[in-house]
C-alpha cells in the first residue's frame, strides 16, 4: 500500500532544527495582514502577567509518568464562560446551547481569500478570552472549536500567548474556519509562515521553537471573529472555542501501562475504510487513500447516530459506497495544508452534527481511553510508525489517524483502522504495548534512521452535549467538558 504522507509535524520539527542551528529569522508580520485590528481592551492591552490567577473554568491537568502535569484543556462553553471574554459586537445566545453570535458589526474586512484570488468584504464582531494561566506553562497549544456556519459567514481563531520571560506573541491564526464551500464562501484554510523566531504555528499547532531552552508559554488568550456579508444579518454562531495546552516530555519510549477495567469491553462502532476510496475525489488530498481522519471521523459520528442527509450526498456519484466518507473529506479539507488531516477542522466538522461536542486534546495512557471506553466513548488517536513497529498493522505510516473501540481480555488495543482493503477488514486487534508506544513517544526514527517526531498522545474525542451520567463522569476524571 501507499504509505501516508509526511505529516506537517514532521516538517516542521526539521525545519526548526535548521533555523536554530543557522540563525534564521521569523517570518514577515505579512502573515497577519488579514486579521482584523484589535478592538478590544484586552486585544490591545500589554502582555499577560504571566504571575497573574488563572481564569475561571474548566481546567484539566492529565498527568505525565511520574505525576508531572503535562496536559491543560481550557474550554469556553457556557453563558457564564462567554460572559467572562471581552465582547466587540457578539453576544450571548442563551438557551440548552448557548453560544456566541454577532449582534451588530464593529467593523469591515476586505479579505483577499489565497485560494480563490477574490476579494470580499465582510463585516466582522470579535470577543476575546480572559487570559488563562495553564497547569503546566506550556511548549504546544492547539486550539480547537464548534460552531454552526451557514452560507455567508465563517470565523477566524487566534491565540496570543506569552511567554515564561515575559515576553509576548503576535495574534497568531489559528484556523480560518466555516462548515461548506459555497460560491462565495471563502475557503477553509490554515495560515502558514507565522512565527516570531521564539515560536511557530505548523498548521494547527503552536509550538516553542526550542523547547530544549526552557521557554514556554506562561499563559494565552484567544480572539474569536465572527464574519458575515454586510448587512446580511446572518452568524456564525460558536458553542465551544478552547485550547490544549501541553508540556510532553521528548522521549522514543514510554512507560507501558497494565492492562484496567476496559479490558474485555468492546463498542460497536461503524467500519469505513479510507482504501476503497482511492483516486476518487482526488481535489481533496489525492483521493481516498489520505482520507485515513476524516474517515475516522466518520465512523465516531455515525457510532452517536447521525447522519449526514440525502440532499447533502446529492454531489457524490451514486456509484460510490459509503459516500459520507467523501462528504467528511470534503468538509474537512484545508486548502493551505493540502489535506485533511487538519486536527481541529475535523473536530469542528464533527460539532456540525446535531448535538455533537469535539475537541482535541492528549491523554496519557491507554488508561484513559479505557475509562473512556468503559463509558462508550471511541477515541480516535494519532500515530506514525514502521510496519515492524506495530504487528498485523502492514503498513508504515508518517502519520495516521485510527479509531480505538475496546480492548481483548488480555488488554490489547481493538481498533477500527481505516487503513484496510475492505469495511469487513477495518476492524484490527493491536499489541497493547506497541500500539501505546507509537502513540504516546515524541520521538521515533524514520525507515532512514532518521529522527522524526511523534504525537504525543493527541487524539479526538467526540461526545453528546448532553452525556450520560456515566460519560459525563468519565469526561470529569479526565477534567474535560
Amino acid at each position: 500500500m501507499t504509505s501516508r504522507p509526511t505529516p506537517r509535524r514532521t516538517v516542521l520539527a526539521a525545519a526548526l532544527g535548521a533555523a536554530a542551528a543557522g540563525g534564521v529569522t521569523a517570518a514577515p508580520a505579512l502573515a497577519f495582514a488579514a486579521s482584523p485590528p484589535p478592538t478590544s481592551p484586552s486585544s490591545s492591552s500589554g502582555p499577560a502577567d504571566p504571575a497573574g490567577s488563572p481564569s475561571a473554568g474548566s481546567s484539566s491537568p492529565a498527568a505525565a509518568p511520574g505525576g508531572r502535569p503535562a496536559v491543560d484543556d481550557r474550554a469556553w462553553t457556557t453563558a457564564a464562560d462567554w460572559r467572562q471574554g471581552s465582547a466587540h459586537g457578539t453576544r450571548v445566545r442563551t438557551g440548552e446551547r448557548p453560544g456566541l453570535t454577532v449582534a451588530r458589526p464593529v467593523g469591515t474586512l476586505d479579505y483577499t481569500d489565497p485560494h480563490t484570488r477574490t476579494t470580499t468584504a465582510w463585516e466582522y464582531a470579535t470577543w476575546t478570552s480572559p487570559v488563562h494561566r495553564p497547569s503546566v506553562p506550556a511548549s504546544e497549544v492547539i486550539a480547537s472549536w464548534n460552531a454552526h456556519a451557514p452560507a455567508g459567514t465563517w470565523l477566524q481563531v487566534e491565540l496570543r500567548g506569552t511567554y515564561t520571560d515575559r515576553a509576548t506573541t503576535p495574534w497568531y491564526v489559528m484556523g480560518r474556519w466555516t462548515a461548506g464551500d459555497a460560491t462565495g464562501d471563502i475557503r477553509r484554510t490554515s495560515v502558514d509562515g507565522q512565527g516570531d523566531g521564539k515560536s511557530s504555528v505548523s498548521t494547527d499547532t503552536l509550538a516553542v521553537d526550542n523547547p530544549a531552552t526552557g521557554l514556554r508559554l506562561a499563559s494565552y488568550e484567544l480572539r474569536l471573529t465572527l464574519y458575515r456579508r454586510p448587512g446580511s444579518g446572518l452568524t456564525p454562531t460558536v458553542w465551544r472555542l478552547g485550547a490544549m495546552g501541553s508540556d510532553v516530555p521528548d522521549r522514543f519510549t514510554v512507560p507501558a501501562s497494565v492492562p484496567g477495567s476496559g479490558a474485555g469491553r468492546e463498542l460497536k462502532v461503524p467500519r469505513f475504510s479510507q482504501e476503497i476510496h482511492k483516486g476518487r475525489y482526488p481535489e481533496y488530498d489525492n483521493g481516498g487513500e489520505a482520507w485515513c481522519s476524516p474517515t475516522s471521523s466518520q465512523m465516531v459520528i455515525e457510532y452517536w447516530g447521525r447522519r449526514v442527509t440525502p440532499e447533502d450526498l446529492a454531489w457524490v456519484d451514486p456509484a460510490f459506497e459509503d459516500p459520507q466518507v467523501c462528504h467528511a473529506a470534503r468538509h474537512t479539507y484545508d486548502y493551505q495544508y493540502k489535506g485533511c488531516g487538519n486536527w481541529p477542522f475535523n473536530a469542528a466538522y464533527a460539532a456540525t452534527y446535531r448535538e455533537l461536542q469535539a475537541l482535541v486534546t492528549r491523554l496519557g495512557s491507554l488508561n484513559d481511553v479505557e475509562r473512556l471506553v468503559r463509558a462508550k466513548i471511541p477515541v480516535i488517536t494519532s500515530q506514525s510508525f514502521l510496519a515492524e513497529e506495530l504487528d498485523g498493522a502492514g503498513y508504515g505510516t508518517a502519520g495516521h489517524l485510527m479509531c480505538l473501540i475496546g480492548f481483548t481480555r488480555d488488554g490489547d488495543v481493538v481498533a477500527n483502522d481505516p487503513a484496510s482493503p475492505t469495511d469487513a477488514a477495518v476492524r484490527r486487534v493491536y499489541k497493547r504495548r506497541q500500539f501505546e508506544n507509537i502513540w504516546l513517544r515524541t520521538k521515533r526514527y524514520n525507515a532512514q534512521g532518521q529522527v522524526r517526531s511523534g504525537t504525543g498522545g493527541v487524539c479526538y474525542l467526540y461526545f453528546p452535549v448532553d452525556p450520560a451520567p456515566e460519560q459525563a463522569r468519565a469526561l470529569k476524571e479526565l477534567r474535560l467538558r
